[in-house]
């Protein structure tokens, strides 16, 4: 059986330990800015507790509540107003927006210097190059997971389920920074399961409930879980048909508890970081 790798403790020690300390030596607490446009139920947890996480680690924190309804001005004269605010060195915008709003817009007014969920297109660019100054919180989670493990990535033959700029993408950059041989794939990919079924390690981020079959798993593999899909039953599961899978793999994520936890504690990373840079403190 695989060893499971616990998103929930890693991420607890991170914040108690390094971002907490951190925050502390700051002349001003890091300022966190929340943005959720509508009532979306998940969205709404979802910023709660990053709400809570920045209070535990003793940023400042704000949320921004806007009714369903806000237009696209109106939203972008909110980010832009955080974007000149000296208290905020964070801003995260709760993705999906309402359908009538244009995302891309939204998150390319953001100020690169605040963007710590590492999605605008200078963080990116850097991060292609590189010199990532903010890189995405899921696959900046990964990697801290694997390094806490011990796991040596270098000479790895590593697939990565799902190609989004959010994800897949800044994924398979890290993997290939840390000297990975890596393969994107995604849903018109050819022979899936063969390509899964030659790698070391496999990274699922494809939003889809189990589509990773365990016997497509190598014997030894290192598999991260990064989905979380809530199925006809009212449970959650991961894109890894989990219980198959760990009995093949040798490190395995659960759903809950793996990833999850690891971007959240990313976020509060970025944004100490950005205060840290803003105050002109060398960045951990």
């Amino acid at each position: 059986m695989a060893d499971i790798i616990d998103g929930r403790k890693l991420s607890k020690a991170l914040n108690q330990g390094r971002v907490k300390a951190g925050a502390a030596k700051l002349s001003r607490a890091p300022g966190l800015a929340a943005v959720l446009v509508g009532a979306d139920p998940a969205s709404m947890v979802y910023v709660k507790r990053k709400g809570l996480v920045a209070d535990r680690v003793g940023f400042y924190h704000r949320q921004v509540d806007l009714p369903v309804e806000t237009t696209q001005a109106e939203l972008l004269r909110v980010v832009e107003a955080l974007n000149v605010d000296p208290k905020i060195d964070g801003i995260l915008v709760q993705l999906p927006l309402p359908a009538h709003l244009d995302s891309q817009e939204v998150l390319d007014t953001i100020s690169p210097t605040k963007d710590v969920d590492g999605f605008h297109a200078v963080n990116a660019g850097l991060l292609a190059q590189g010199r990532a100054r903010f890189v995405p919180c899921t696959p900046l989670g990964v990697m801290r997971m694997l390094e806490a493990y011990e796991i040596n990535l270098s000479g790895m033959d590593a697939v990565v389920v799902g190609r989004s700029d959010i994800v897949g993408k800044p994924m398979a950059m890290l993997l290939l920074a840390a000297n990975c041989t890596v393969t994107i794939c995604h849903s018109r990919t050819k022979n899936l399961a063969e390509t899964v079924a030659r790698a070391d390690l496999v990274v699922a981020a494809v939003g889809r409930p189990e589509m990773v079959k365990g016997d497509w798993i190598k014997e030894g593999a290192v598999v991260i879980d990064v989905g979380i899909n809530r199925v006809a039953d009212g449970s959650l599961v991961g894109d890894v048909e989990y219980e198959s899978a760990s009995r093949k793999a040798s490190f395995i994520t659960p759903v809950p508890g793996g990833v999850g936890p690891m971007t959240i504690a990313m976020l509060m990373e970025n944004t100490l970081r950005s205060a840290q840079i803003s105050q002109g403190v060398e960045p951990f």
